[in-house]
């Protein structure tokens, strides 16, 4: 009896206990990280296996800064693929194309040698301001690049700089401008071989998989996971977009911030800080059988580039 009365006790009190509070979804975390920041952001989140999705301003025009270099890229890559250039081309290089900054490219001497893959590759693994401004023009200038884009589609994503006609957005948007959601499309797209042709993605793929830039949303994800991604950075925007080859299925992301409070350039810049807890967001939500937390001691080695002056620009 003694022992009913206790059961029946305990049976009370769990009854009048409040049932614990469900873990906040996605949406509402990846919200109230994107309100504590001071600046217009913009994020766009897919899931490629079921389509879920997160959307926050995914379809406002946002700055690219050095993001429109895939698009540059996928681009010159077609004239390629057409038979237009050699990809292992031997180009020469003069110091008149050189643009201000921490450039690789821009340290060669006048009349160096260097192949049309290589100044690809620099154009995206680096990021490299000169080779990009190259591969621009070798693709046909900013005009052509944008054709292709639209042929392929994109409504939003343009290159600005050094492009007849675009003068005005480049005064608002800088070297380039895209949406959340397009950037995005633009990695799904090589991802699923539809992007002009199945060469041409695959290349793209080879080349947006090997980025030096991976202090911010790439070190919150494991380094045995695959990546395709871009970066991006000026005074007042950063912006990153990422496609993961994740265990359980790929997803695809992007940050993009404008008008930010914070210009600084360290590793503790907000937009900085933004970019990596999204990614670390993502990873914890899709994956949350590999957890993963950057191990102690990262910090020596993350944002190697993050002040570099040659950022500041919008050329």
């Amino acid at each position: 009896m003694r022992g009913a009365l206790v059961l029946l006790a305990c049976l009370a009190a769990c009854q009048t206990r409040p049932a614990p509070a469900p873990a906040p979804s996605l949406a509402a975390r990846l919200a109230a990280r994107l309100a504590a920041f001071r600046g217009d952001v913009g994020v766009y989140v897919r899931h490629l296996a079921t389509g879920a999705e997160f959307a926050h301003r995914a379809d406002e025009v946002f700055p690219t800064a050095s993001m429109i270099k895939a698009a540059i890229a996928a681009a010159l890559l077609t004239r390629v693929d057409r038979g237009e250039l050699d990809w292992h081309a031997e180009l020469t290089y003069t110091t008149d194309r050189r643009y201000p900054g921490e450039d690789l490219l821009g340290a060669f001497a006048d009349g160096s040698k260097v192949t049309l893959d290589k100044v690809a590759m620099l154009s995206i693994t680096t990021s490299d301001n000169t080779a990009a401004l190259w591969c621009q023009e070798l693709a046909g200038g900013g005009g052509a690049v944008n054709d292709w884009l639209a042929a392929q589609g994109f409504v939003a994503t343009r290159v600005n700089s050094r492009t007849p006609g675009r003068e005005a957005a480049k005064a608002e948007f800088g070297w380039g401008q895209t949406t959340p959601r397009e950037i995005c499309e633009l990695l799904v797209a090589a991802h699923e071989g539809r992007l002009g042709s199945p060469a041409v993605s695959d290349e793209l793929q080879r080349l947006l998989g090997r980025v030096y830039w991976d202090g911010e949303a790439l070190a919150a994800i494991p380094p045995w996971v695959h990546t395709l991604s871009k970066q991006g950075a000026v005074n007042a925007s950063r912006s990153e977009v990422v496609l993961v080859q994740a265990p359980h299925g790929a997803y695809v992301f992007s940050v993009i911030t404008n008008h930010q409070h914070d210009q600084g350039w360290s590793h503790d810049n907000e937009g900085f800080v933004l970019l990596r807890d999204v990614s670390a967001l993502l990873w914890q939500h899709f994956e949350p059988q590999h957890p993963y937390t950057p191990p102690p001691g990262h910090q020596r080695f993350a944002g190697a580039g993050c002040a570099a002056p040659r950022r500041i620009s919008r050329r």
